[in-house]
């Protein structure tokens, strides 16, 4: 493993973020809202030690190797979470301790959503700005992770897709070279973002909170400037327009790119994980609203309909905005919503969860072997589309599957074993691993309630689900450091 190279990326890593922290300081001033100097000390703490980091091996040019590149993933998110908390620890208000601060920023940049902070309203404007830039930057770095970095250490989502995906898509990067491939993402990426704050700012929101879900929206974060997040706007117009982006950021970003490039919205309909995702989305949004209607949850059927609507799709796409308090639904329909953040969004998307490519997958695992035990000799293949999977991937779904569970498993035993009722420790694990943000019982609507204890082990579940499983736990296993 080549240290010194990992060192010289981390330390230019930390340099550009340090920039990151400059726009909240005009937001600061502008508003005049007096956090500037929090901004600028993590600004200036940011960018000297990213250049302590790299002057020493700043000619260090090898080429990374497969261990080197997990150490990387890992460390760019963990380190900028550490940093990225800065602003919090040293504001005035909201006075964070540095728990409550690593907390916020790795909730942030992880996309999860899950806050500890009470009376956003009241928030220095800079603050709540920062708070939803942090989510953007993640979201960005997410898509770059998934279709671009991950597949060439032959890990993450993007292998099942391209397994399935016929055409140019199937080749190891996008675009010939991965500084074009990250570009055409980037570029997809902003278009969207600027067509959701065009969106939201015509359907009635001011220009400062246009920009700050947009941001939160299309890195399917749930981070909101107001402690009621979208249901303190109460317009269905809002609603609407957030439903449409957040269903478009669940969706793989290759494809999107793919629909770009041959000008053609069939190209959506032509893909195996895409009607999955929309039928999943579709049975979602059904039964919610049927269950509230059903229940005179809201007055009319109209409210019923667009909450539920809203929800579902919130809620599927591991988003996490709420209009309502929907934790306090009736059981069935709040555990649906719940059990929906599991599959989450699809491969190469800004969604968290298990993923709709590795859901399909195993339900046609399960068939096929339902198929053989009335057929033990036949030869039977798991096919997405009309393409045949390899049993390698259908492999790598199941060992991805079996850590999942082990991986949640253990953290609600650790969860319930701080003290935490059984519902809420089950839930904020879920919320955390699958980067959801809200759950239910005591972490309903926000984390501020949790002991430090709970925050660290949420924090870690909050890694193991963006990094999906296999990139965070293979450093931790012995193989990984022998020579």
């Amino acid at each position: 493993m080549h240290l010194t190279v990992v060192q010289r990326i981390l330390g230019l890593l930390l340099m550009l973020f340090s920039v990151t922290m400059l726009p909240p300081v005009l937001v600061s001033l502008g508003y005049d809202d007096g956090a500037s100097q929090a901004f600028v000390t993590a600004f200036v703490i940011t960018l000297v030690v990213g250049l302590i980091s790299w002057l020493p091996v700043r000619r260090q040019h090898r080429e990374l190797r497969l261990r080197d590149g997990f150490v990387v993933v890992v460390m760019f998110w963990t380190v900028l979470s550490a940093t990225g908390a800065l602003p919090f620890a040293l504001a005035e208000h909201p006075r964070l301790s540095v728990t409550d601060a690593f907390f916020e920023s790795i909730s942030g940049l992880t996309t999860t959503g899950a806050t500890v902070i009470v009376g956003l309203d009241d928030l220095p404007k800079s603050i709540l700005y920062y708070r939803q830039q942090l989510q953007w930057l993640g979201g960005m770095g997410i898509i770059v992770l998934a279709v671009a970095v991950l597949p060439m250490l032959g890990i993450g989502g993007m292998q099942l897709y391209r397994a399935e995906t016929p055409g140019p898509i199937k080749d190891s990067k996008l675009t010939p070279r991965i500084t074009e491939t990250a570009k055409a993402l980037w570029y997809i990426y902003l278009g969207l973002t600027l067509a959701c704050v065009l969106g939201y700012w015509l359907a009635g929101m001011t220009p400062f909170d246009a920009v700050a879900h947009a941001f939160s929206t299309v890195a399917i974060g749930g981070f909101s400037t107001h402690d009621a997040s979208m249901g303190y706007f109460n317009n269905t117009a809002i609603y609407l327009v957030g439903v449409l982006f957040m269903f478009l950021a669940g969706v793989n970003f290759a494809l999107h790119f793919s629909v770009v490039r041959q000008k053609s919205l069939k190209v959506y309909w032509r893909d195996s994980e895409f009607r999955f995702y929309l039928l999943l989305m579709v049975l979602v949004i059904v039964v919610t609203t049927g269950g509230l209607h059903y229940h005179a949850t809201h007055g009319s059927f109209h409210e019923n309909f667009v909450h539920g609507l809203f929800q579902a799709v919130s809620i599927g796409t591991t988003a996490g905005f709420t209009t309502a308090e929907w934790h306090n639904w009736p059981g069935f329909i709040a555990i649906l919503l719940l059990f929906s953040s599991f599959v989450g969004g699809c491969a190469g998307s800004t969604g968290g969860g298990i993923k709709v490519i590795r859901f399909l997958l195993l339900i046609k695992q399960g068939m096929r072997e339902i198929t053989r035990l009335v057929h033990p000799n036949a030869q039977i293949p798991v096919r997405v589309g009309n393409k045949s999977i390899p049993p390698r991937v259908v492999e790598a779904v199941w060992g991805f599957f079996a850590l999942y569970v082990a991986s949640f498993t253990l953290m609600y035993l650790l969860l319930a074993a701080t003290g935490i009722d059984l519902m809420t420790a089950f839930s904020a694990v879920a919320a955390s691993i699958n980067n959801l943000g809200p759950g239910l019982g005591n972490v309903g609507a926000n984390y501020a309630g949790l002991h430090d204890p709970a925050k660290w082990i949420l924090c870690f579940a909050m890694l193991l689900g963006r990094l999906e499983i296999f990139t965070l736990l293979v450093l931790l296993t012995p193989v990984f450091w022998r020579h």
